[in-house]
């Protein structure tokens, strides 16, 4: 909590400074590096014991334990003022998330789960929707791919957009998983399904939503680990059917 509290409190106080250009239309700033510093040697001082892996700066340390963070999730939304971007920080134990804290800095909201104690937003229970038909189901779907191979793996994610857009309520694309998850785990999405998985991007969110009572699988409806290669969280009900479509998505 004080290490997400104090990377969102930099987030709000401090502007993104320069860019780096890390690929095709990706990009980091300054301030995702110089907050994931600081958090990195904060738990290296209070958790010297477990090891951390942050998108910026890599490993450091080892063992079964792992925080995984998130500086800035949805930095593309933050340079340019969106108030849509979130401090992911999670902590797995393998490739298991087993717990994570969320916060929205400009939404004013933190979520944290604690493996079997339940999730939480500001200190308050949260359960997922009892929605049970997809047509009723409003949806977040991950970035489109940019860099190598974009266009290739884009085929699929247009045609999970086209299934759901034939299908759902609403589909959104928010830019940021972590919100995504912490949504989905507050009840206001049905689903948060992103065809891809980065550790930084979804541990803490995993943890969150798992707590919750979301169903986190894999493409193939396996339990969702670290090595997952995609992360689909769904509201129990619409398990089934979300599946479905992504199966029809990949026979186009």
């Amino acid at each position: 909590m004080d290490a997400v509290a104090r990377a969102a409190e930099a987030m709000r106080r401090r502007p993104p400074g320069a860019l780096t250009v890390k690929g095709d239309r990706d990009m980091a700033s300054a301030l995702d590096y110089e907050i994931e510093r600081d958090i990195r040697e904060l738990l290296r001082t209070a958790t010297p014991e477990i090891g951390f892996l942050g998108e910026e700066h890599g490993v450091s340390g080892a063992g079964d334990m792992q925080w995984v963070l998130d500086p800035i999730d949805g930095t593309a939304n933050f340079v340019r003022g969106i108030p849509l971007c979130a401090v992911s920080l999670g902590l797995l134990h393998r490739s298991e998330a087993v717990l994570g804290v969320i916060e929205l800095p400009f939404l004013g909201n933190r979520y944290a789960a604690a493996q079997g104690d339940g999730a939480t937003v500001d200190g308050k229970p949260i359960q997922v929707s009892r929605t049970d038909r997809l047509s009723e189901a409003i949806v977040a779907i991950g970035d489109y791919a940019v860099g190598e191979d974009a266009p290739a793996k884009n085929e699929l994610r247009l045609a999970l957009t086209a299934r759901l857009a034939e299908s759902v309520q609403r589909v959104r694309m928010t830019g940021t998983a972590a919100l995504d998850l912490a949504w989905l785990a507050e009840g206001k999405l049905d689903a948060a399904l992103t065809l891809s998985n980065h550790p930084w991007d979804m541990a803490a969110g995993v943890a969150i939503a798992r707590e919750a009572g979301a169903q986190v699988v894999d493409w193939d409806g396996t339990r969702h680990g670290a090595n997952s290669s995609m992360t689909l969280g769904v509201t129990p009900a619409l398990i089934d059917d979300t599946l479905g479509l992504l199966r029809d998505a990949g026979r186009q």
